[in-house]
């Protein structure tokens, strides 16, 4: 297409580093603060804390966040970034925070660490996230993360914050495959390097972190029977396991596999939270609004009662939901990763959830302060015959970098028309550059309306005015889960791009 291509400034797109979830297996370690705060409202049971991830083309202002939080009632947040702009937001609100340095490396020594300890300045600090899926068969690769780890925690020590306390979270494929909680154990090749970990933690009293990402654990327990995503006890599909448990939600059999895996290996002693729970709401076929709604409506009153588990009844259950926000540059090939969100960008809720955990039936408060662009949609135009060939090129350009991803099958706009398609994947570019009009040329295809063209469970989104964009300069560090992709995953990314959307504008 060449120098007729649509307008193309600096988007904050991945390329070699991509924000990834667990469920893609390629993990890294990440660095966690949380500051001790005043006044936190917490639930009567287990604490209910929020992730705000950054990974899109339009995001909220750290301000606004805080003050959504507040709102909410929400006493504990985790960011993906370490940036004195988002910590110096979240001071003073009584938002339990926890900070993020996605490269581990920057603490791969003691001086390393020492001198990240001396510039932060932390007030109380948990270390943490999934890093052994990116070193599933290498040990050494392995040791050296536990060692980053351990500098930081002796760094920490040494700085006078020996009230800091270091730790990770790990994702469920550290466990080996298993039908009921009470056969789950730790992965051998996992097993050596996460006993040192489990030492260093239990040395200084901090917890286990463990991330839950249910819609690809109920895939790998082979349980299609959608009720038992929810916490209600009311699914058809039970597991009867020791003791006469009888499971019948994937959350508490996902939270006693790892209480049953520790206890194995001797540490039944060391507390665990879980870091990262949700359900998505685009991008296959349960994920929805509606069903995401039945989920928290369930999963949190049962976190805020102290009911505990099977296994550990009684015992306070601490979560952080997942996410915030919907993140419109995590990599395509899980379509639903781009849509965690309980908001959308422009800080409007999906769905009624009450974060207290209190189960009032209730949409969660609006962001206040957003400013949303005009009500401006960029569309197919007319065309003719001869044009179906750039048509196709720029539909395919479009959807390189626009989020294509509701229209992957089971998708919210799945079923819409050719021209409809085309539409979509153009007006998504469009607002991804925030309606600038030469994002809607796409070679004379392209056309500006202020006629809705959303259709009956397909939105065209109109975005949010531009804010801290200018933070995402660099990818790896301003609010990113950056990781390096494999080989392997690179060239699975570029076929989806690649053919996708063709079976998309003409399936």
């Amino acid at each position: 297409m060449g120098s007729s291509l649509p307008y193309s400034p600096k988007l904050p797109m991945p390329s070699k580093t991509m924000n990834i979830h667990s469920a893609s297996r390629i993990l890294a370690i990440f660095i966690a603060i949380t500051t001790i705060c005043n006044n936190i409202v917490v639930t009567e049971g287990g604490v209910i804390g929020i992730n705000w991830g950054r990974s899109t083309a339009q995001r909220l202002i750290p301000s606004v966040v805080v003050d959504l939080l507040l709102q909410n009632h929400v006493p504990a947040a985790r960011i993906y970034t370490s940036e004195e702009d988002l910590l110096q937001a979240f001071a003073g609100s009584g938002i339990d925070l926890t900070i993020t340095i996605p490269d581990w490396k920057k603490v791969a020594t003691y001086d390393l660490a020492q001198a990240w300890v001396s510039k932060k300045s932390p007030w109380r600090v948990m270390v943490g996230t999934e890093i052994f899926g990116m070193a599933m068969n290498d040990t050494q690769l392995q040791s050296r993360m536990i060692d980053a780890f351990n500098y930081t925690q002796i760094a920490l020590n040494d700085a006078g914050y020996g009230y800091v306390k270091a730790t990770f979270p790990h994702p469920y494929i550290i466990l080996d495959d298993f039908a009921k909680p009470s056969e789950a154990t730790i992965r051998e090749s996992f097993r050596t390097q996460f006993v040192r970990h489990l030492d260093i933690i239990r040395a200084s009293g901090a917890p286990v972190c463990i991330e839950f990402f249910l819609v690809e654990l109920m895939r790998v327990l082979n349980i299609t029977d959608l009720s038992f995503a929810i916490a209600d006890g009311r699914s058809s599909h039970a597991i009867t396991d020791v003791g006469d448990a009888v499971y019948t939600d994937v959350f508490e059999v996902a939270y006693d596999a790892f209480a049953w895996a520790l206890e194995k290996l001797g540490y039944g002693d060391v507390d665990f939270i879980i870091t990262q729970v949700g359900w998505p709401t685009d991008g296959f076929i349960n994920a929805n609004a509606a069903t995401a709604e039945r989920f928290f409506e369930a999963l949190l009153p049962y976190v805020a009662s102290d009911r505990g588990s099977h296994k550990l009844p009684g015992k306070p259950i601490d979560i952080y939901l997942h996410a915030l926000t919907d993140e419109n540059l995590n990599p395509p090939f899980l379509a639903y990763g781009r849509h965690w969100g309980i908001y959308r960008s422009n800080g409007e809720p999906k769905y009624r959830v009450d974060l207290t955990g209190h189960g009032r039936v209730m949409f969660p408060a609006r962001a206040r302060g957003i400013k949303q662009m005009p009500h401006r949609w960029c569309v197919l135009g007319p065309t003719e015959d001869e044009d179906d060939m750039k048509v196709e090129e720029a539909y395919l350009f479009a959807c390189a970098t626009g989020d294509c991803t509701s229209m992957y099958p089971k998708g919210s706009c799945s079923g819409l028309d050719r021209w409809q398609n085309v539409s979509y994947a153009f007006n998504m570019y469009f607002q991804a550059f925030f309606q600038d009009e030469r994002a809607c040329k796409f070679n004379g295809l392209g056309q500006v309306v202020t006629e809705d063209p959303s259709t009956v469970g397909c939105v065209f989104p109109v975005e949010v005015v531009k804010g801290q964009q200018e933070n995402f300069k660099n990818v790896t560090g301003k609010g990113n889960r950056a990781r390096r992709l494999p080989e392997l995953a690179e060239i699975l990314v570029l076929l989806v791009l690649t053919f996708w959307p063709l079976l998309l504008l003409y399936g």
